[in-house]
């Protein structure tokens, strides 16, 4: 790719390996991603203070994601060109700032605003984060700095209605923004403590139509998985889901072509990161159905009260931290390959066992598969989180880190997309009758079924594949083609 691509670490970038920095990122991590959903329990009381339709309110949760996926493309180029530190402070800036316009916000429009603020100062914060981490990671603790980074994908999405509803509940709506105020600000102080500063390139240029390629498809392809779950019956979101590949593959054409690409696309050379890409895209996709369709399984199909469905979901919550400290030992000890194969298999097997449970099975049993199924959910997590940057070149890392936050987002916003869309499907062929619960039944088995894809790509890795850093010093490195040199495909022509 072209020169100004193959950015150089920022000065600093070879400092050691600090954990209380990746633990700083995580945490802004974690506001991010449960500001993402942690409005679902509030749009009630929202709706009543703003008299409008309760249906209304879902445009600000619409509005907050699709900005956090759209800008993710553009914050990568901004990283590099006025400094990671710069940005990452600036981001945490402006999310926690817009968080207290959110508070204050009179009506629905200005929360609308509000929450587009915010989630641009979430998308600079997520791969902006990452990247200062990675590039004072040397590949041996890449492991262990990925375990910190991963915490806030697993946990936000069963703590969101949780926190959400005791807010509302015991105080008000405004406080799941007003919490943000003295998390953002300890955020920002520690930041400027524990960033290390660069001062960039000033002479890199932005790849204007890559960029507005990558946004218009980003944008259109996470409005599309929006419309198709909550106006399912509508045209509009699968043609906006269309028009977004569309945008994306024109992207990808551009940037292989351009002088001055937007990102370095030969980091899908790789094979260890285009498994992230591919099975991980898979894997992440079906993960992220599961707290979406355990809660509508407990209390439509089962009828369970919304607090019941509450506490049994916390067993996933459970699961996740309670491997957490083993997840690096195994991978260690196995190996990448083993795991990602043993983490799909594992979470298919408790997809296909949670199609068959009913109201009537002892609730032991059911919370202890939960707990398992959140245990194998973290160790495919963390796996994938650090295999994918293995055997990346550090002058690649900007590209595939923000490619890969990229990829996260949608999938993400997928696996909810398709959750629903199983659901009525399955509940239109009347697969189950006489069974409330049939259509989620299906919905399972669909995904178990789903999640095989990404246990065939990962059986397709070599066997060594990351080892550079699951077993840094003790196994052979997978071979690798050679990354391109500078200014690639525009220096051939």
């Amino acid at each position: 790719m072209a020169q100004n691509n193959q950015m150089s670490a920022d000065p600093g970038s070879g400092q050691a390996w600090n954990p209380r920095l990746a633990l700083l990122v995580a945490a802004t991590f974690f506001m991010e991603f449960l500001d993402g959903t942690v409005l679902t329990t509030a749009i009630p009381s929202i709706a009543g203070d703003f008299r409008v339709p309760a249906a209304d309110v879902n445009i600000t949760m619409t509005a907050y994601l699709m900005t956090v996926a759209m800008g993710i493309p553009f914050s990568g180029w901004l990283a590099e060109r006025v400094g990671a530190r710069r940005v990452f402070c600036l981001a945490i800036a402006v999310f926690t700032a817009a968080s207290l316009a959110c508070a204050l916000s009179q009506d629905l429009t200005m929360l609308t605003l509000a929450r587009i603020a915010q989630g641009a100062g979430g998308a600079m914060m997520v791969p902006v984060g990452t990247l200062v981490v990675l590039r004072g990671t040397p590949k041996s603790e890449l492991l262990r700095a990925t375990a910190f980074l991963v915490w806030p994908g697993l946990l936000a999405p069963v703590l969101a209605p949780l926190v959400g509803g005791a807010l509302t509940t015991y105080l008000s709506w405004h406080w799941i923004f007003l919490i943000n105020l003295p998390l953002g600000l300890a955020a920002f102080m520690a930041a400027l403590r524990l960033v290390p500063a660069g001062a960039g390139d000033r002479q890199r240029r932005l790849d204007w139509l890559g960029l507005s390629l990558t946004t218009v498809g980003v944008g259109a392809l996470v409005v599309g998985l929006e419309l198709s779950t909550a106006h399912p019956d509508g045209p509009w979101g699968g043609v906006s889901a269309a028009a977004g590949i569309a945008a994306l593959a024109g992207a990808a054409v551009w940037m292989l072509r351009a002088r001055n690409p937007l990102f370095d696309l030969s980091v899908f050379a790789t094979r260890t990161f285009r498994a992230m890409a591919t099975g991980g895209f898979v894997y992440r996709l079906t993960i992220s159905s599961v707290p979406f369709l355990l809660p509508l399984m407990f209390q439509a199909g089962f009828g369970w009260t919304p607090l019941h469905a509450g506490i049994m979901v916390a067993a996933v919550f459970i699961g996740n931290i309670g491997i957490k400290p083993a997840t690096t030992p195994l991978i260690r000890r196995f190996g990448f390959k083993p795991m990602l194969v043993f983490a799909s298999l594992a979470s298919a097997l408790t997809f296909a066992l949670c199609a068959v449970l009913t109201p009537d099975t002892p609730q032991a049993i059911t919370f202890a598969l939960l707990v398992c199924s959140g245990a194998f959910r973290s160790i495919g997590f963390s796996a994938y989180a650090s295999v994918q940057y293995a055997d990346i070149a550090p002058a690649q890392l900007t590209s595939a880190n923000a490619v890969s936050a990229t990829l996260v987002q949608l999938a993400t916003g997928a696996g909810i997309a398709v959750g629903a869309l199983l659901i009525r499907v399955f509940d239109g062929m009347e697969v189950f009758p006489q069974d409330p619960a049939g259509p989620f039944r299906g919905a399972f088995l669909a995904m178990a079924v789903l999640m095989l894809f990404s246990t065939a790509d990962s059986l397709s890795l070599h066997r060594h594949a990351g080892s550079e850093v699951s077993r840094p010093g003790q196994a052979p490195v997978e071979a690798q083609p050679p990354h391109p040199p500078a200014g690639g495909p525009a220096r051939r022509r």
